[in-house]
């Protein structure tokens, strides 16, 4: 939900209208401004991805033992990728490989593929996955339920397996590139890379409802674990989740769009009720029989009534080989305050607690467990902890030692990029220099200060060269410049070459304006970082608030994305102002800032959008009685809260595939910031739309896609009965075969216009 609200809400993916009455039409002239210049931007570009300045290229990867650069791009600016290859030493880059036969429609993928799609927010066609060997420049590729590999960066694509008969899932290379695993049919399996036949590792799921090697639901949607296997350093193991949902009740979705009846059924795990049964288990990569990890979890300690934790109150959260040969698994409890981290002996199933994180607020996972195997600081780890108040860097032994604190400061690290064991330095990326920034830096694990080595204003995300670490690649992006991808010095941040640089002719075209970054005051001091697209027309404007507003976004960033909104832009040139404000609960500001919405959600968050409108009221730059709002998951959930918990200042929203009740959405995402609804009650009942429709003056539209898996449309339909039994008007627009992201183009594009014809006829 929270990545989805971001890919949605950033790049401009909301929804639209249609209702209790029929769709309503455009109005045969736009009531606001004028004509826009320099040229009107159609709602099929707005509906369009990439937005302008935004094809730039992604995946950045240094090939293993080589100063080569890798990424997916496509110069064309269309969603259909291929692999490139830049090579310092001619500074030229060349296609390193592409889909065989021409780009698969997303239309022709395995059910498998589609829904992995939706669980990883992933839009591009053509190559959109590649993976090296840690130790090797073997290149594996999944396309359509198949996997490729690449021999060396001079070979074709050679298919490696097939997914005719049932899609491969989750391929991944052994250290050594020698082998591939998958899942298949609910069964793992290895295969060496230079062909042969597949080995079968798992048995007894097939058939039964479980799987072998595949992430859960919960795991891919809201605790950011993708995989359900992972390879031994040496590549003689392999560890995979056993997952049984039976104890999930069965949630089914019909396909209404479909010319014969169709449906999906899925077991989902409804807030405060059972989750899926996940064993780990290890099994040799040559096979055998697997040895089951303990995960009791006798050192959790017991839940407020005293008794042990149940074995679907324990959630898998992390997974990891470590240099010694043990598994060290991160197992984190129901309510989301205590995370242990273990070590696990894959020879016997027995595991040594290393340490335990707790939290009065709630434990936010990481990927930053970083084992260090040589130097002068071999037998240690790196950690990240929020036990401060902001994610910050510790150095252990790894007999659960705490050797130092090696960040420190009112910002957070976003990621661990590398560790040069050799000379005893951690890169990572934060927001030091400032909160809506990121920065690659660098500290000393011997302790002493990080030292900055990006300068350029802006987000920077970075790849480093972890053979040399003598270079990084940087993709650069600020509100007023556009994505740059460069080859820069390590040692001195210094550009080296230019690989990329946006030429998109749509942004003069459209005359994209970046937005002006604003702080706004809250009633209780505060401090609110929003953006402001200001129109050119005189003041006072008419508004529009777009809005995420969900835990683990961060929308307001010195990023070309803001710039980059066309829905935004088309609202800003037709003369309305439009407001993006980061109000309590998003991210990369702290726990404190974060947790200020536990167990009472749509309430603070709503106060501080009423804020952000007093704000530009106060200094004469928008009309009061002329005020909207839109927002999609997250966001369409504040979009109707707004409405109904502040009638006097809103007055037209769009709420897209909203939450309308917590007590419909996953146990995972929800119970971390509300709790258990057996246990907050109240909580869960003043946080549903529901509770405050009552109040609803203004004009709502609701946008949900029908087969939509992760916020069920029952969500727009629950709250449509009690507006009903109201008697309160609604205007609302369903998409037969859409789910949570709507994909198809020409849905988009309708989504625009009726978007577009609800604001401006409202406002």
């Amino acid at each position: 939900l929270l990545v989805l609200g971001a890919a949605l809400l950033a790049c401009t993916q909301p929804g639209p209208d249609d209702g209790s009455g029929p769709v309503m039409p455009m109005p045969p002239t736009l009531p606001l401004g004028g004509p826009m210049t320099p040229e009107t931007i159609p709602f099929e570009e707005v509906a369009r991805h990439p937005q302008p300045g935004m094809s730039a290229p992604s995946s950045l990867r240094f090939v293993p033992g080589t100063h080569l650069v890798t990424y997916l791009h496509d110069p064309a600016a269309s969603l259909a990728r291929k692999l490139y290859l830049f090579d310092p030493a001619t500074g030229q880059s060349r296609v390193l490989a592409e889909p065989p036969g021409g780009t698969v429609d997303e239309e022709d993928l395995p059910p498998e593929e589609k829904l992995r799609r939706e669980r990883m927010r992933e839009r591009g066609l053509g190559l959109t996955r590649y993976a090296f060997a840690k130790k090797a420049p073997v290149l594996a590729v999944p396309l359509g339920g198949h996997v490729y590999v690449q021999d060396d960066l001079d070979a074709p694509l050679r298919l490696l397996v097939s997914g005719d008969a049932a899609p491969v899932q989750d391929p991944q290379l052994s250290p050594d590139g020698r082998a591939l695993a998958y899942v298949q049919d609910d069964e793992l399996y290895v295969v060496p890379t230079a062909g042969g036949t597949p080995r079968q590792l798992t048995h007894g799921a097939r058939g039964t409802g479980r799987t072998h090697g595949l992430a859960e639901y919960i795991a891919q949607e809201e605790m950011g674990r993708h995989h359900g296997f992972w390879w031994s350093r040496d590549g003689a193991m392999l560890a995979f989740t056993e997952v049984d949902e039976g104890p999930i009740p069965v949630f089914r979705i019909n396909h209404p769009g479909d010319d014969r009846p169709t449906f999906e059924d899925h077991r989902y795990p409804f807030a405060g009720g059972p989750n899926a049964r996940v064993r780990l288990g290890v099994v040799p990569a040559r096979g055998g029989r697997p040895v089951w990890m303990d995960l009791s979890m006798p050192n959790l300690a017991p839940n407020p009534e005293g008794l042990p934790p149940a074995e679907d109150d324990v959630y898998l959260a992390r997974v990891r080989f470590m240099p010694s040969g043990e598994l060290w698994v991160q197992l984190e409890d129901r309510r989301q305050q205590r995370l242990d981290l273990i070590a696990f002996d894959p020879r016997t199933g027995k595991g040594r607690p290393i340490l335990r994180e707790t939290s009065d607020v709630w434990i936010n996972l990481h990927d930053m467990l970083r084992p260090i195997a040589s130097g002068p600081f071999a037998g240690h780890f790196l950690w990240a902890s929020e036990r401060d108040g902001f994610r910050h860097l510790y150095l252990y032994r790894t007999d659960g030692t705490l050797v130092r604190r090696l960040t420190e400061g009112p910002w957070q690290v976003d990621a661990v990029h590398a560790i040069d064991e050799a000379n005893g330095r951690v890169y990572f990326s934060a927001n030091a220099a400032d909160l809506r920034e990121r920065h690659l830096h660098v500290v000393p694990l011997g302790g002493g200060p990080a030292r900055r080595l990006t300068s350029e204003p802006g987000t920077h995300q970075v790849a480093l060269d972890e053979d040399h670490f003598d270079a990084f690649v940087d993709l650069h992006s600020a509100v007023d410049r556009p994505p740059r991808l460069t080859l820069r010095d390590l040692a001195s941040g210094e550009v080296r070459h230019t690989i990329y640089e946006t030429d998109d002719p749509r942004i003069a075209r459209y005359g994209l304006t970046p937005p002006e970054l604003i702080e706004v005051r809250a009633q209780d001091g505060t401090t609110l970082y929003g953006a402001l697209y200001r129109p050119s027309t005189p003041a006072p404007w008419p508004l529009v608030v777009s809005v995420y507003g969900g835990p683990h976004v961060q929308r307001v960033q010195n990023s070309y994305a803001l710039t980059a909104d066309l829905r935004t832009q088309r609202l800003r040139a037709q003369g309305i102002a439009v407001l993006k404000l980061d109000n309590r609960g998003s991210a990369r500001r702290g726990l404190a800032f974060e947790g200020a919405i536990r167990h009472d959600m749509g309430n603070l968050e709503v106060r501080d959008q009423v804020d952000g409108v007093r704000h530009l009221v106060a200094q004469a730059l928008v009309d009061p009685a002329r005020v909207g709002i839109y927002g999609w998951s997250y966001g369409g959930y504040m979009s109707a809260m707004a409405l109904v918990r502040a009638p006097e200042t809103f007055k037209v929203a769009v709420a897209g595939a909203p939450v309308t009740s917590w007590d419909g959405y996953d146990t995972h995402y929800t119970e971390r910031y509300m709790g258990l609804p057996q246990e907050n009650v109240a909580g869960y009942r003043n946080s549903a739309v529901m509770t405050h429709a009552d109040n609803l003056q203004g004009h709502l539209l609701l946008v949900h896609g029908l087969i939509d898996e992760n916020v069920h449309a029952r969500h727009t339909l629950r709250l449509v009965d009690r507006l009903i039994a109201l008697r309160k008007r609604y205007d609302i627009l369903l998409f037969p075969s859409e789910r949570h992201m709507p994909r198809r183009i020409e849905d988009r594009v309708y989504l625009e216009e009726q978007v577009w014809s609800h604001l401006l006829t409202y406002l």
